[in-house]
């Protein structure tokens, strides 16, 4: 019963210091600006826009190329 009390004992200081060091690495964290947080939102957007119509392109043009083999 003595080796489960230390056990307990270290598990809660481990998770004691574990949550300090969360909370200075937290603190030392530098956000970005709204301006910032809205301009690569518009990246990301226009980005994933162009990668979509390339896949949509691409899935049609290779849907063509199939529906005429199978004519054949």
């Amino acid at each position: 019963m003595a080796n489960q009390t230390n056990e307990n004992i270290d598990f809660k200081e481990a998770a004691k210091a574990y949550f300090k060091s969360v909370k200075l690495e937290w603190g030392k964290i530098t956000w970005p600006g709204k301006q910032q947080v809205i301009v690569e939102t518009v990246y990301v957007i226009i980005i994933t826009a162009i990668f979509t119509i390339g896949v949509l392109a691409l899935d049609t043009i290779f849907d063509l190329i199939f529906k005429a083999m199978h004519l054949k």
